[in-house]
């Protein structure tokens, strides 16, 4: 099987930290459960010792790994403890200051921030290449591809849509345009609401008015735990006569870059067509 060499453009992470490749006993902790699945899936689980409690798939994989926190509540001393050469971490999960304080005994920080669908290419072949695994990081690359092509492929027959997408409730907040979510949700030409403002994960007010501008209602299954109960909320807040759709949405199928993204491709494909 013929492989992309490792290069150090793809050895660079988010902050333009050139990586080394890292030894068979590299000892990894990883806060950002998306990634935590991933490494599993590049074949890495015997080198993971820390992981968020969030981090919950692959679920039987992740029982043995211990847990450090939250991906903001982050306990920097059990981390201490668990000697970790490698620290994985994204600029959108975790606290900063967190980070910095976590570099003074960690020798190598691993910042991401995928901000599109094919940002996990990139995604797969830097930590595959810092950990040796190239082969499965390639295999990754191509179903990825694959899922992408026959997204974007399917989509291209369909009317874009103006999609509210929200993601927490008291304040409800939904995503800017400028997000991974929002860029996921757009491979299947759904175009997500413009919030005013520079934030990524602006507050709004849900408003009749408001309503009335989109087409579809999105209420994700994460970060808040959306149920149909607020499906009925929305949908009692929209304008008699409004033809706008409301439902729940699989969030991890949206928000979590790495090998998740592949199965996200094909979940957003049949739910759009289902959805229709």
């Amino acid at each position: 099987m013929s492989l992309t060499p490792v290069n150090e453009r793809e050895l660079t992470d988010a902050l333009g930290t050139r990586h080394q490749v890292a030894g068979a006993q590299a000892r990894i902790v990883s806060l950002v459960p998306s990634i935590t699945e991933l490494l599993f899936d590049l074949g890495l689980a015997p080198q993971i010792v820390g992981r968020t409690g969030f981090c919950i798939h692959p679920k039987d994989g992740v029982k043995r790994i211990a847990k450090v926190g939250g991906t903001k509540s982050i306990e920097t001393g059990r981390i201490k403890r668990l000697a970790p050469t490698h620290l994985i971490v994204n600029i959108d999960e975790n606290p900063r200051s967190t980070v910095e304080a976590l570099a003074r005994f960690v020798p190598h920080v691993i910042v991401t921030h995928p901000l599109e669908p094919r940002d996990n290419l990139v995604l797969y072949r830097l930590l595959g290449g810092i950990f040796s695994r190239e082969e499965q990081a390639e295999e990754l690359c191509r179903r990825f591809e694959r899922g992408y092509d026959e997204t974007v492929s399917a989509a291209a027959g369909w009317p874009r849509r103006r999609v509210l997408y929200l993601i927490w409730k008291s304040p409800w907040m939904t995503v800017a345009r400028d997000t991974y979510i929002s860029r996921m949700l757009a491979t299947v030409g759904w175009d997500t609401y413009e919030a005013k403002g520079t934030a990524r994960y602006p507050t709004l007010n849900l408003t009749p008015e408001r309503l009335r501008d989109v087409d579809v209602v999105l209420l994700s299954s994460e970060p808040y735990s959306f149920r149909e109960r607020h499906c009925v909320e929305v949908l009692d807040m929209l304008p008699a006569g409004s033809r706008t759709r409301v439902a729940l949405i699989d969030g991890s199928m949206t928000s979590w870059y790495g090998s998740r993204a592949i199965q996200g491709m094909t979940y957003l494909r049949d739910f759009r067509r289902n959805l229709r």
